[in-house]
């Protein structure tokens, strides 16, 4: 069975909240990491000139050319394994489609869902309806209201 996912960060363990803290700031940081030297080379090329020394400190335009070179390679690598993914994973969606679309009447939602056919249609008319699920998320009990 899928783990749950859980959209509320007070619900979350510690560890899950520091590990996503921890990728965010790694994944920031390489961005700044990217960013910098894209941004020091387009402020000299506008003619500030405090950035020279950054772009002499980086070996000047040989260097340049090698870095943009491994900018570029980079890059293309990142699209091309992007475009792959969602080549992939559009592939995966659209093997999927067939099945979402298949009608599925009273009798197939109450079996899937262990509900008694009574007690689905008491709940289809009433404005508030309460689930109550056990701890592998199979539904113990429907209470159905009047919403007020």
């Amino acid at each position: 069975m899928k783990e749950f996912i859980i959209n509320t960060p007070q619900l979350q363990s510690l560890q899950k909240r520091f590990g996503s803290l921890l990728v965010w700031v790694i994944c920031w940081l390489m961005w700044v990491y990217f960013l910098l030297p894209l941004l020091a080379l387009c402020g000299w090329l506008l003619g500030d000139n405090s950035l020279s020394n950054e772009v002499r400190w980086f070996g000047g335009y040989k260097s340049l050319l090698e870095l943009l070179e491994i900018y570029f390679n980079t890059l293309l690598m990142l699209l091309s394994g992007w475009l792959f993914w969602v080549v992939l994973h559009a592939r995966r969606n659209l093997k999927l489609i067939p099945a979402a679309l298949k009608v599925v009447d009273d009798a197939d939602l109450c079996a899937f869902y262990h509900v008694e056919k009574a007690e689905l249609l008491v709940c289809r008319q009433a404005n508030l309806v309460t689930v109550y699920f056990d701890e592998h998320g199979q539904i113990q009990q429907l209470t159905a209201g009047d919403g007020e």
